[in-house]
């Protein structure tokens, strides 16, 4: 059983993780709020990622797995989104990662075996309109990944996630019609969208001790779709 953190972790992709794992590790909770979290064994820390909050005390001396869940998908045309946008999704995918990581990594190097699990998007591989925000800050955490994997090997493991469309609150807007789900679908070569399980699942392997030999990998979990080509 292992100290594990997951920032942002009341809703969406971050609550089915924190469901997956608070049987077995000891779960802390980082988010604005605890929405969901009350029947769960877990800690809730009241935490923003975008603050300068340090939630150090309230953590144990040692951890063992970091998660970092907040994200956005701000989709526009390029000419209709403002530097300020930019900045916005920047914040909130890269720079509070950044922040978090620095806040904990003293106690992720104390850790007999430690890991850390960021998330970025299939467009930064394969290119797609009107994500132009969201992918430049992603492909950021994609090159933090490797640098800080690099940097902290042999002590602290870092990978990423490539994800396609999730169906999360996040992203209802895009999957909120029968219509819009049988498109999402029929783009993707599995032919479906992901679900939250599906990424907690890879999720727990990776913060586990039989991925102790992968670190600095950006994994595609995305139905196929920055691989495959079936039509």
């Amino acid at each position: 059983m292992g100290n594990i953190l997951i920032v942002g972790g009341s809703r969406g992709i971050g609550y089915s993780i924190v469901k997956l794992l608070s049987d077995k590790h000891n779960v802390f909770v980082a988010s604005r709020t605890s929405e969901n979290l009350s029947n769960l064994d877990c800690k809730y820390i009241n935490f923003d990622a975008l603050s300068d909050e340090n939630i150090n005390s309230q953590l144990p001396e040692s951890i063992d797995g970091l998660v970092y869940c907040p994200g956005s998908i701000n989709l526009k045309p390029f000419k209709s989104l403002k530097a300020e946008d930019f900045l916005n999704d920047f914040n909130i995918n890269v720079i509070g990662a950044i922040k978090v990581i620095q806040s904990v990594i003293d106690k992720l190097r104390i850790s007999e075996s430690a890991s850390v699990v960021l998330f970025s998007t299939v467009a930064v591989k394969i290119g797609m309109p009107f994500h132009s925000s969201v992918s430049s800050a992603k492909a950021a955490i994609e090159g933090l990944t490797k640098s800080l994997a690099a940097e902290y090997a042999p002590k602290v493991r870092f990978n990423c996630i490539s994800l396609s469309l999730v169906k999360t609150e996040l992203a209802d807007k895009f999957l909120n019609t029968d219509l819009k789900i049988e498109k999402a679908e029929q783009r993707h070569p599995l032919n479906s969208v992901g679900n939250a399980n599906d990424i907690a699942f890879l999720v727990d392997y990776l913060l586990s001790k039989k991925s102790k030999w992968m670190s600095g990998q950006i994994i595609g979990l995305d139905g196929g779709l920055s691989s495959l080509k079936t039509n």
